[in-house]
């Protein structure tokens, strides 16, 4: 079994939290929900669709950007039966939401802001979505937003200033090409464990659709806007330790599990793991781009998602004092941000073989 990582999103309604600050998912999932509906429209078969029908996400977090992926799907699995049949969703067909992520998660404000007026029931469902969570043939869509570039841990010598393998960096920053290797081969493992037990679970002729970010090919990460800014949390860190806020060996240990891999390594991977097919791989483009480069924002959308991962290993106090730097980084570096290369919003479409 996979062990729960330290990167769980921060729960709750503070102003740090996942909730308050999640705004630039939800863009991207508004932008996608037309390519959503497409694809289902054109590749779920209208025998699937039956008086009961589930839909799982997979790495729910706590809200409220799953509340607008499953509502999402719900809409254009009723839009495609009303038009298909003629007759009325709400009459026929009854829809279960199964919410997964890791035990750690905050599954009580998950719960506690359900949308009133769903026409949908509800479920959690703890554990690691590397793993096997539902039984077999239980669900027929299943969505993952922005989930689907952790790795179940971080590569073996990452770590270790002794081995060839070791990462100077908080992050695969694409330029040390024995580290990027290192998190690929890992990234490709969990991936392909990840699409094994999916089809397991997934009705035949089923889909998931996977909603994030990536690299364009020949990109690297430190190139990109979001990776510039990994790099000042890196370096944020680094100051605190030269001021002996923090410890240097702290600094030093502190790497992410977490790979953003390159669009063509993404669909070899799916190819090779031959469980699905790829029925879309759409670049989504929408109004702030990936997020908005606005120093203050990126704090604190960046503190909202690596937050977590951060107090786990330097405390709470270091964290804040740490993204205060970052804030300050990205103003004073905004021109290297602007003139950063672009990442891509991706929206892929399997379908169980």
């Amino acid at each position: 079994m996979t062990t729960t990582p330290d990167w769980i999103m921060i729960g709750g309604d503070g102003p740090e939290s996942y909730n308050q600050q999640s705004s630039y998912q939800r863009a991207l999932l508004e932008a996608a929900k037309d390519k959503m509906t497409e694809a289902i429209s054109a590749n779920l078969s209208l025998d699937l669709i039956s008086n009961r029908f589930n839909v799982a996400d997979f790495g729910c977090a706590s809200g409220p950007n799953t509340f607008v992926a499953v509502q999402n799907i719900i809409d254009a699995v009723e839009e495609k039966y009303q038009r298909e049949t003629g007759q009325n969703p709400v009459d026929n067909i009854e829809f279960q939401v199964l919410f997964n992520d890791f035990t750690l998660n905050d599954f009580n404000t998950l719960f506690k802001t359900l949308p009133p007026g769903r026409r949908y029931y509800s479920a959690g469902v703890p554990g690691s979505f590397f793993d096997r969570v539902l039984p077999k043939e239980s669900f027929h869509i299943g969505v993952m937003s922005y989930a689907f570039h952790f790795t179940s841990k971080i590569p073996k010598g990452i770590m270790d200033r002794d081995s060839p393998l070791w990462n100077k960096d908080m992050q695969c920053t694409g330029f040390n090409q024995a580290v990027k290797k290192a998190y690929l081969d890992q990234y490709s493992i969990d991936t392909k464990k990840l699409l094994d037990v999916r089809a397991e679970e997934l009705v035949p002729g089923g889909l998931m659709l996977l909603l994030g970010s990536c690299l364009r090919d020949g990109v690297k990460m430190s190139e990109t806007p979001k990776g510039t800014v990994m790099d000042f949390i890196g370096e944020s860190l680094s100051d605190l330790a030269k001021q002996g806020v923090t410890e240097q060996e702290k600094v030093d240990t502190f790497r992410t599990s977490i790979y953003f891999a390159e669009q063509g390594e993404i669909r070899q991977i799916i190819e090779e793991n031959g469980k699905f097919t790829i029925q879309a791989f759409e670049d989504i483009i929408h109004s702030e781009n990936e997020f908005p480069l606005d120093p203050k924002i990126l704090a604190i959308s960046f503190k909202a998602f690596y937050g977590a991962f951060i107090t786990a290993h330097f405390g709470t106090e270091i964290m804040r004092k740490a993204f205060e730097l970052v804030e300050v980084k990205a103003r004073e570096q905004m021109s290297r941000l602007q003139n950063c290369k672009p990442g891509m919003q991706y929206l892929i479409v399997l379908r169980k073989n």
